[in-house]
């Protein structure tokens, strides 16, 4: 299959992502600049898994999971080059080249759900063209042309914000 110094196909990429314990694997280590051990790593994915905290893990749950890790997950990553992965020591790392499938995960820390940002401009632009449909008072004081290009700007804006904080 390919290898890190192959650029991946967004087949390849959809198939690695397919997985979501992949997927917490690459995000975690997205929000971690230094390597971390796979036990680490397991303990981590399993709390995330089973929607509870590190130390309140039982030792089945911490082990499935390193297992599965161990022996599936971390080796697929690493043969395509989007970590580093030593087995001697166990110490796992994001590569470089792991950041070409952040587009693909959901991690976005700003806390705004941009889908109901645009919703919400979509909707108000609905509106706004209503009133001129209905002719409004207010919308013919501020003037139809005045009117779009506020719409225009809202959403020129509010996508150069979602772009810069992506």
């Amino acid at each position: 299959m390919a290898t890190g110094d192959t650029e991946l196909s967004q087949d390849e990429i959809f198939a690695i992502l397919s997985n979501p314990r992949r997927r917490y694997v690459l995000y975690f280590l997205n929000q971690h600049e230094t390597a971390i051990e796979l036990t680490d790593l397991a303990e981590h994915v399993a709390a995330w898994e089973n929607d509870t905290t590190v130390e309140e893990l039982n030792s089945k749950e911490r082990k499935r999971v390193y297992v599965s890790l161990y022996q599936t997950h971390v080796p697929k990553l690493a043969d395509h080059g989007l970590i580093d992965y030593d087995p001697e020591s166990g110490m796992v790392r994001q590569t470089e080249s792991s950041r070409r499938v952040d587009q693909y995960l959901d991690t976005d820390e700003s806390g705004i759900r941009w889908e109901r940002v645009y919703a919400g401009l979509a909707i108000v632009s609905a509106l706004l063209l209503l009133g001129v449909v209905l002719q409004l008072p207010v919308i013919a004081a501020v003037g139809e042309a005045t009117m779009l290009v506020g719409v225009i700007l809202a959403f020129v804006i509010a996508s150069t914000v979602h772009y810069v904080t992506r």
